[in-house]
Parts: structure tokens; sequence; C-alpha cells
């Protein structure tokens, strides 16, 4: 039976080895048998701004179920908020569906892991601006280093499973019995981001601890909770079909940067603006000013039409100095006329 188990589990990690990182919201683990029940502790305060809480869980290696203790996770950017992940029963197993990042907190089971995670949604705090609030109805915050926090009870009543037994799965015998709602099904569709390097440390320093395998603990761990925040890790916001406001003002700017430079571009190179589709607009622009030069033009041909009336002026007085010497030398010059008279003229 450990043989069998083991084989299994070496298995589903080379299964999991396989899909890449881009499709980490999909992978799954299946075992047969249901997690222990959620590992009861407090919550250590929050102790700086930024910080978001990823619950504590159980996870599965090859010794069995493991406790990976929760943690205060710096926001890898702005606006990001955590969905925990959770098991959920299906063709007679249980499967794990990890955790990501994203613009909202999606559909985790309906597991009320608490601090926020109360089963449908996240109720512990909002981003409000550049800045994440804490709802310190349900989150634990230093205050006198954390200013932006307030209470809202409702809002926790409102969203809350009730989960006396501290079950840690949905489905199945015994389990949460909670189908996804129209926002959580919507959020599940967004694009999202897989836990960061430092929380996956986490998770992998966890399965190395035998203290924290419920066949040694009994559901008691040592650690329930990190005691120090994970390390920071900046990563590039998800664009996501629904985005935020913050999210589409990020996205107008590169759009308003652009339409500043086009004058300049219109300007160095008409012929590229034609050609893009705007034929008309350059014709438009162009007419104008061709209908400005031409009458500007027209007064040269008048001018000489003006101008030409005295060569002719000058010439009349000419024609009759040249007559009058040919009507008297027309006898004499008849015979040269058709030998080239006129290269006496031009001498």
């Amino acid at each position: 039976m450990r043989l069998s188990r083991s084989f299994r589990w070496l298995l589903l990690a080379l299964l999991v080895s396989l899909i890449p990182a881009s499709s980490y919201a999909g992978v799954f683990i299946s075992v047969g048998f249901a997690p222990p029940p959620l590992v009861a502790y407090d919550q250590p305060p929050c102790p700086e701004p930024g910080l978001m809480w990823t619950p504590g869980y159980w996870a599965y290696g090859p010794d069995g179920y493991y406790w990976v203790p929760g943690a205060w996770v710096p926001a890898p950017y702005e606006g990001a908020l955590w969905t925990p992940g959770y098991w959920g029963f299906s063709g007679g197993g249980y499967l794990w569906h990890p955790g990501y990042w994203g613009s909202h907190v999606g559909y985790y089971g309906g597991v009320n892991y608490g601090f926020g995670y109360m089963g449908v949604g996240f109720v512990g705090g909002a981003w409000r601006g550049r800045e994440f609030a804490y709802n310190t109805a349900v989150v634990h915050v230093n205050t006198v280093v954390v200013h932006n926090v307030y209470v809202d009870r409702t809002i926790v009543e409102r969203n809350t499973i009730v989960n006396d037994r501290h079950v840690a799965y949905e489905g199945g015998r015994g389990g949460i019995n909670h189908m996804p709602t129209p926002e959580e099904r919507s959020y599940m569709n967004e694009r999202h981001m897989q836990p960061t390097s430092f929380q996956e440390q986490h998770r992998q320093q966890a399965q190395s601890n035998r203290g924290a395998y419920f066949n040694n603990n009994h559901g008691r761990p040592a650690e329930a909770a990190a005691p120090r925040p994970l390390p920071v890790e900046h990563r590039p916001m998800p664009m996501n079909n629904q985005q935020r406001p913050n999210e589409m003002n990020n996205q107008q700017r590169p759009n308003d940067m652009h339409n500043q430079q086009r004058p300049t571009n219109n300007v160095e190179r008409p012929n590229d603006t034609y050609h893009q589709g705007r034929p008309n607009e350059m014709q438009n622009q162009q007419r104008p000013m061709n209908n400005m030069e031409r009458p500007q033009s027209r007064p040269q041909p008048e001018m000489r039409q003006q101008n030409r009336p005295e060569p002719q002026a000058r010439q009349q007085p000419r024609q009759e100095e040249r007559q009058a010497p040919r009507n008297e030398r027309q006898p004499e010059q008849r015979p040269e006329s058709n030998g080239g008279g006129g290269g006496d003229h031009h001498r």
C-alpha cells in the first residue's frame, strides 16, 4: 500500500512537471481520501502596508497530507488579490485546485479559511487607489505601523459560509456544498498569475519538514503561520477582459502618447499617412494650398500679355523703316532675295 501510494505520487509529479507554467491554474492532484480538518491558529498581525494574507492549507506529498503555514505575502503588483487553493471532490477523488493572483478573488470551493476568506470572495480588505486598506473586523493589523484600516462587519456577515467543523474540501461526503456564484464564475475565466517563487519555496520547505505532515502532528503542526512575511517579488499585471478603472487608465496612456505624436508624423511623412487610409484628408489639405498658389502664378502670363504690345509698338517703326528702304531698293535687291537677302539684315 505504501509503495503504491508513492508510485502514484511520482506519476502525478511527473505529469505536473510537463504542464507549462501558463496553465498553472488548471493543474490539480487527485487523492483518494479527504484532507484533514483545517488547523485552528492565530493570525500574526500585518507588520507593514502592502501585504496580502495567504491562508494555511493542507497540501499532499509522498507521505500524505502536510500543512503549509499561512503567511503574509507582498502583493506582486498594484491591485493584486489572492485566491486560495482548495480541495474539491470529483470523479471519486479529491482534486487540488491551486491558488493564484488576479484582479478579483475567484472561487475557492466555499471553504472558510478565515481572516477575510470567509467562503465567498474576500472581505479582509480592498484596494483604494495605490494603497490596500485592511478590514480589521477580520484581519489582525499592527495599527502602529499600518494606518489604512477600516471596520466593516456587514460585508463579513453577508459572505460567510458557516464551517464549524473546519472542513477543508468542497463536495463529496461531509464537504462544503457551495456552487460558484455568477461573479465567481466570471472571475474564474480571467487571466491569472501563479504563486510567486517565494510562495513556492515556502511550500517546498513545508513539504520537506517532517513535522508538517498530518501523520506526525495529527492536525496540530508546530508552525501553523509564518512568523515573518515572505520576500517581495514584483510582476507585471495580467491583462483581463474585465478590467478595473486603474487598469484602463494605464492602457490609455500609450494611446494618448501615440495620438500626440501623430501630428508630427503627418507633417514629416505625408506620403505615409496618405497610404494609411487618409487620402481624402490629405487631398483636402493640399487643395487649398494649390488654389492659393495658382492665383499667384496666373498674373505672370498677364504681365507678359501687357508687355507684348510694347514690342509691337517698337516693331512698327522698325517695320516702317525696313519697308521704306526695301521699297527703295526693291528694284535693285529682287535678284538677291532668293539667295539670302536676310543675310544683309542679320549683319
